[in-house]
């Protein structure tokens, strides 16, 4: 006697289909597990043949009896690779800002506190050191006569100050200094048109202050550690095994739940592997190095955040979906002894195997393409 099981489709685990062309001949070792992980079936089968099983004379690949104790029915949906990993909302990584010149710290902006273009990153002997928008670290003095890309993103950055008179080119020219000195004098520098290393430092954009390294009063050399920052703007950050790698593609949107249930969009925007050297095991001694892929993701809406600072956020990541597909339950599949796979079909009193090609494994069910094979069939579960 058989009994249909609910084909209901369980919280999604991940899983990618290995795609692979079955035999309709003869013998088939029965499944007993098959379970997909990280893109792998596995599965485990027994030894015995297609008679010593099914029980049955082989005529075209159906049997006489030995129904399965179970069955689900071929059914047609869209199969979702997700994933669901904890993450933690906070600022991003942090950048440590340290002297280039020598000098009393005299001004240190508080922490937590968001710093612009043109702005004071600290003080020394009571004169600015000035953060601008660039990528590339400033390492000179610009002075008429220099040429590079360092040239043109300063600039880029005097003319976004709101200071003119010069063409934004790689080459520092006696009308930038023109345009320097202007800009010292609003600064309370002294009016040279060079721009002295050490005098302005580089970042992606704003940024937050997070950490003082030193403090009021104290002697700062070339190299010293003055004050830490990162970003403005808060974002989620997850490390993801290496196994996971799939789900991190930059530009993929995912969503994100908050420590109040609430659930609001975001978007990967950084991926990078690091090294996660441990924090040493129960027994003293240090844990072996992990590699470990680093996820930031940004939130669309930044209001949905109002009242958090750092938090726990879960993150559903999705790496891919087949749309309109047929699928059967992942335990309905039948390794073939001949290689490959199968699933039983019962029709009535009677059963055939039918290969079938495996595509996606998500959510406890696997895509199949198979002859003859149509929605709404029902299939054998093995004990």
């Amino acid at each position: 006697m058989t009994s249909d099981v609910d084909p209901a489709v369980p919280e999604p685990v991940s899983g990618a289909g290995r795609r692979r062309r079955g035999r309709r001949a003869g013998r088939v070792a029965v499944v007993v597990a098959a379970v997909a992980v990280a893109g792998t079936a596995a599965v485990a089968a027994t030894g015995f043949g297609y008679d010593a099983v099914l029980g049955g004379n082989e005529q075209n690949g159906e049997t006489g009896g030995g129904l399965p104790p179970q069955t689900a029915q071929v059914s047609r949906q869209t199969l979702v690779d997700s994933q669901t990993e904890s993450g933690e909302l906070g600022y991003g990584n942090s950048t440590t800002v340290s002297g280039r010149v020598g000098g009393t710290l005299t001004g240190l902006p508080s922490t937590g506190s968001t710093i612009k273009r043109g702005q004071a990153l600290y003080r020394l002997d009571n004169t600015p050191v000035l953060l601008l928008y660039g990528s590339l670290p400033a390492y000179r003095a610009l002075s008429p006569g220099v040429e590079g890309a360092d040239v043109k993103q300063f600039e880029e950055n005097l003319r976004a100050l709101g200071y003119d008179g010069f063409t934004v080119d790689d080459a520092y020219s006696v009308s930038t200094a023109s345009a320097v000195r202007k800009w010292q004098e609003d600064l309370g520098l002294p009016q040279t048109g060079t721009v002295e290393l050490g005098r302005i430092a580089y970042a992606a954009g704003a940024v937050r202050v997070d950490t003082h390294e030193a403090a009021l009063g104290d002697a700062v050399q070339p190299g010293t550690a003055v004050l830490s920052y990162t970003g403005s703007a808060r974002v989620v950050t997850v490390e993801l095994d290496v196994a996971d790698q799939r789900l991190a593609k930059k530009g993929t949107a995912v969503s994100l739940t908050l420590p109040d249930g609430k659930t609001t969009a975001g978007k990967i925007t950084k991926v990078e592997t690091v090294i996660d050297t441990g924090s040493g095991s129960q027994g003293g001694g240090q844990e072996d190095p992990k590699t470990k892929i680093k996820v930031t993701v940004t939130v669309t809406d930044a209001k949905a955040l109002a009242g958090l600072d750092q938090a726990a956020v879960d993150v559903a990541f999705t790496a891919s979906q087949r749309e309109n597909v047929l699928t059967v339950p992942v335990a309905a599949l039948l390794a073939l002894a001949e290689g490959g796979y199968g699933v039983q079909v019962v029709d009535g009193a009677s059963t055939r195997i039918v290969a079938v090609q495996t595509g996606m494994f998500a959510s406890g069910r696997v895509e199949v393409t198979g002859d003859g094979l149509a929605e709404g069939m029902k299939v054998g579960i093995p004990a």
